[in-house]
């Protein structure tokens, strides 16, 4: 098998770079840290697709 055979698929390849960018984003936090802290990103998802929609609802 070849190193390009071999190769994991792009989505794998994001979905590891991300997962290990949060786990030094939470690294030493306490469990109400964590807890806090993924509130707080679930909050600036949610805003972020209000934006998304409104942008798709009203195009300029």
């Amino acid at each position: 098998m070849t190193a390009e055979m071999m190769r994991e698929p792009e989505c794998v390849l994001l979905k590891r770079l991300g997962a290990e960018h949060v786990e030094k984003l939470i690294a030493g936090m306490s469990r109400q840290e964590e807890l806090a802290f993924w509130q707080k990103r679930t909050e600036i998802m949610l805003e972020r697709q209000k934006q998304s929609r409104r942008r798709q609802d009203h195009p300029t």
